[in-house]
Parts: structure tokens; C-alpha cells; sequence
């Protein structure tokens, strides 16, 4: 099939020693692009039927049904085409099950964060069961890119100190209700692990770095633009949002920014874990 030979060609990318100057960052710049846009296929596939589905639903199903049935039918179509590996769809399904029970938690009854208003039959707890896939996509664009740009890091901290911090920041999720919010602490001390760790990318033929606090905090951006979209179109709500739509406070920024450190660590652990028990042949 088409895409995934696509897919094969951005990873074998012809060497190019003559290019240099503004032609290679141009380049360079559209492979990255290109390759960030496929690593986002199934946040880009998702969120497009965020926009495409009316409030209303379709005849005979309401909207959040209609989103399920979407998400489980891109990822099927993405391992059945090759576009995902088996071993990349139980991450994401991993991912998908870390946030249920978030979702869970924060819309019960005595906690209420946030809600989804519109009636549904794949409701759970007061939650569709769709949800559990905009976590889904953080991991699906996290494995994709790491295959895509064929990521490595350099001085990553201790395996069992990442875990910790990531754990300490899940828990955060749910403690900060009962015995306050210590995400800036959590923040500051992932800061001061991960300051020397740097990722390492290949856009085109050449290996480029980026801090790994920065990819942080930028992919937390792009989940609270996201999370703007979604509000705005009444996906779900924070209370104060009922009466009119109103902009995702910026302090949500961090809140993403810490997830994203949280599954970078799942997803990091998982290709350390396999790279333990697979032997050479």
C-alpha cells in the first residue's frame, strides 16, 4: 500500500553530503514537517472527527458513540495497513487505560473537573468511552515519531527515577484534590532530571538535538491548543464553560506538559524493556 512505503521512505532518506546552507534547512524543515504530520495521522484523523460530527450525532446515534466508533476504526485501519505495529497499538492501547481511569476520576460526582453534557450510550461513570483515546493519541504520535525520526536520547536519567517522577506526577493527578497540588514541585524536580537529556532526531540524513525539557513543554502547547479545540466544540467542559465558551486557562499548559513527560516515560520504558529481552539472533 501507499503509505506505508511512504512511511518507509521518510526512514531511508538519501544521504545529501553537498547540501548545506538555507537549501538544507529548507529541506530539512519540510522532512521534519512531514514526518511530525505522519507521526500526528491519528490525532489528525481523530480531531478531524471532532470538527466533522455534529453535536446532534448522526440519525440514531449521538456524537460521542459516533467518536468511539471512529477512533476504534482508525486504529484498525492503522495496524491493518501497516501504518502501526502490533507492539505500538498495545502501547497506545496502555495509554488508553492510564487515561480511562484519569477520565473516571476527574468527572465523578465528587470531584467534577470537567464533564461531557451530551447523552451517549458508551457512557461510563459519567464518561464516554472515547475519551480514553485522546490519551491514545498522545502515545500513538509519541511511538510514531520515534520510529519516524528515528529518535535516540542521550544521558537519559536513571530508568527507576523516571518512573518515580512519572508515577509521583500520575498520582498528582488524583492527590492535589485532597492534599494540594505539588505539580511545581514534580515540575522542578523533572526539570532537574531530565536537564542534561537531550533527544536525538533525524529529519532527513543528519542527526539534530533538542533539549528534552523543551519537547516537553512544546508538546504540551499543542495538547492545550487541542484541548481549546475541543472544548470549543463542547466536547467536554469545565464548569466554567457552561454558560459561554471561554479559552483553557494557560495553566493547563503545565498540567499537558507533565503528561507528556509521563508517556514519554511509558513509551521510553516499553523500548527499553524490549530491548532487554529480545536476544540477537
Amino acid at each position: 500500500m501507499f503509505l506505508p512505503a511512504f512511511d518507509q521512505h521518510l526512514l531511508t532518506a538519501t544521504a545529501r553530503p553537498g547540501l548545506c546552507g538555507m537549501r538544507r534547512f529548507a529541506l530539512e524543515f519540510l522532512y521534519f514537517g512531514v514526518k511530525q504530520a505522519r507521526a500526528c495521522l491519528f490525532v489528525g484523523l481523530f480531531f478531524g472527527a471532532v470538527f466533522l460530527v455534529p453535536r446532534a450525532g448522526v440519525p440514531g446515534l449521538p456524537r460521542y458513540d459516533v467518536l468511539l466508533l471512529a477512533a476504534i476504526a482508525i486504529q484498525v485501519w492503522m495496524v491493518r495497513a501497516g501504518l502501526e505495529s502490533l507492539d505500538e497499538a498495545k502501547a497506545i492501547c496502555l495509554f488508553h487505560l492510564v487515561g480511562f481511569a484519569l477520565e473516571a476520576f476527574k468527572t465523578s460526582s465528587g470531584i467534577q473537573s470537567w464533564s461531557y453534557p451530551d447523552f451517549a450510550y458508551s457512557k461510563v461513570f459519567g464518561m464516554p468511552l472515547f475519551s480514553g483515546f485522546m490519551y491514545a493519541a498522545v502515545g500513538s504520535y509519541m511511538t510514531r515519531s520515534w520510529r519516524l525520526l528515528d529518535l535516540r536520547i542521550r544521558h537519559h536519567p536513571s530508568y527507576w527515577m523516571a518512573i518515580l517522577i512519572a508515577l509521583l506526577i500520575y498520582a498528582n493527578f488524583f492527590t492535589h484534590h485532597y492534599i494540594g497540588d505539588y505539580r511545581w514541585y514534580l515540575a522542578a524536580c523533572a526539570l532537574g532530571l531530565y536537564a542534561r537529556t537531550s533527544v536525538i532526531f533525524r529529519p532527513l540524513d543528519r542527526e539534530r538535538s533538542m533539549p528534552m525539557p523543551l519537547a516537553f513543554v512544546l508538546i504540551g502547547f499543542f495538547i492545550w491548543l487541542a484541548e481549546n479545540i475541543s472544548t470549543f466544540r463542547a466536547v467536554w467542559l469545565y464548569p466554567n464553560q457552561m454558560g459561554a465558551w471561554s479559552a483553557v486557562h494557560v495553566s493547563k499548559w503545565s498540567s499537558w506538559s507533565l503528561l507528556a513527560i509521563m508517556s514519554f516515560t511509558i513509551v521510553a520504558n516499553l523500548k527499553h524493556i524490549k530491548a532487554r529481552i529480545h536476544v540477537p539472533d
